[in-house]
């Protein structure tokens, strides 16, 4: 019997983690979460959405926490949103690794506006994703780390480009990884 693929790809030891979450931890929460939301949206929505066509929750809920960015909307309505819809899109792919890392990420994304820890879920959650929808299930563990080490470069990259330099309100954070 095949092993199950794992949830999450990547490590909180990995070179390129441990970078992220110092710069993250440069930021404020509203960079970090205009950062996640947009990461999403553009990097991993795509992948959702192309292989679940027509379902809408995960874009609802990154949608519903860019509205809470703008202040159009209190936490809680967004919270109900991510639980009840990005998560829930992602309990029901099962069948479907990649639709399901996909939807977990944006969830993580959407929740970064909650707590900044949330903003290290769409490395893990983002790796599986892209690997998954690249390679299959099937793929090599060397495959696998290529492309979590892949995912989180280009995640520090993208997130440096959008910092504030000497931030003024960094979040505070306690990794628990």
């Amino acid at each position: 019997m095949a092993k199950a693929p794992r949830k999450m790809l990547g490590a909180a030891e990995d070179p390129h983690i441990l970078a992220l979450m110092r710069q993250i931890e440069t930021q404020s929460k509203e960079t970090l979460a205009s950062w996640c939301i947009n990461y999403a949206e553009a990097v991993l929505l795509p992948i959702y959405e192309g292989r679940c066509p027509g379902d809408t929750r995960p874009r609802h809920a990154l949608t519903a926490a860019r509205d809470w960015l703008a202040g159009k909307v209190k936490l809680p309505y967004v919270k109900n949103i991510i639980l009840k819809e990005a998560h829930a899109a992602a309990r029901e792919r099962e069948d479907d690794q990649a639709a399901q890392a996909a939807a977990r990420a944006i969830g993580q994304a959407a929740s970064s506006i909650h707590s900044a820890t949330h903003a290290l879920g769409i490395a893990f959650y983002g790796a599986a994703a892209i690997a998954y929808h690249r390679l299959g299930t099937g793929a090599s563990p060397e495959a696998y780390a290529a492309i979590a080490q892949e995912q989180g470069e280009e995640l520090l990259a993208s997130l440096m480009a959008v910092s504030v330099e000497n931030e003024p309100h960094p979040v505070k954070v306690n990794w628990y990884c």
